[in-house]
């Protein structure tokens, strides 16, 4: 094995397919399978004793599934490369793959070639995802940002507003004629909503994404 030679752990539980992609890597220059199993129940004792720059993970398999072997995972290593591969093209779970932290997502479907690719594609720092699959991940997230924005109410967006013109929560009080503890709890409402911790960072995409 070269310095340059990508180590490839396998999660799916068809033994097939499995052994077809354990085949593939072992004879393919570059790529090293260093381990095949057939769910995720030990992920975080593989990801340990076998210390691979990508993984190839199923979904829908029995015992801990893709999606839960995500989240144990990325509770280990935050920058270990994850590749869905899978029949669901639903929004469901590509939404909740995503989420958890997956950086691809493949169909099963797919050439080896175009395995083999997304492989060197992910290493490489992008997010190889299969044709179709793109479209629906942009019109996922414009749903989710315009479900963000009918969420806030009158009221929050009206504080949002003044919070992106600068003013502290007891100027906002002030200016609006309520109580500081009322503030205070459309702002946690509003931080909730967004996804965000700081007023920084909420004035950061309100202004972004236009949300006000």
């Amino acid at each position: 094995m070269t310095s340059s030679t990508l180590r490839v752990l396998i999660y799916e539980d068809n033994a097939e397919l499995r052994n077809m992609l354990s085949m593939l890597l072992a004879h393919s220059p570059g790529f090293d399978l260093c381990g095949a199993f057939p769910d995720c129940t030990d992920a975080v004792k593989h990801l340990t004793e076998n210390k691979p720059d990508v993984i190839l993970c199923d979904i829908d398999m029995p015992g801990t599934d893709g999606i839960q072997g995500v989240r144990l995972i990325r509770g280990q290593d935050k920058n270990v490369l994850i590749l869905m591969y899978t029949v669901f093209d639903d929004n469901a779970h590509l939404f909740e793959a995503l989420c958890e932290g997956a950086n691809g997502y493949l169909l099963k479907g797919d050439s080896p070639a175009e395995i083999l690719n997304a492989i060197k594609e992910v290493h490489s720092g992008g997010a190889p995802m299969s044709p179709g699959i793109a479209k629906k991940v942009i019109g996922l997230f414009a749903q989710q940002r315009q479900k963000t924005e009918s969420d806030l109410s009158p009221r929050e967006k009206e504080v949002l507003l003044l919070m992106v013109q600068g003013k502290s929560a007891k100027m906002i009080a002030s200016h609006t004629g309520l109580t500081f503890a009322t503030i205070r709890s459309y702002i946690k409402n509003i931080y909730d909503k967004l996804h965000v911790h700081s007023q920084t960072e909420a004035v950061s995409r309100a202004i972004k994404e236009r949300l006000v």
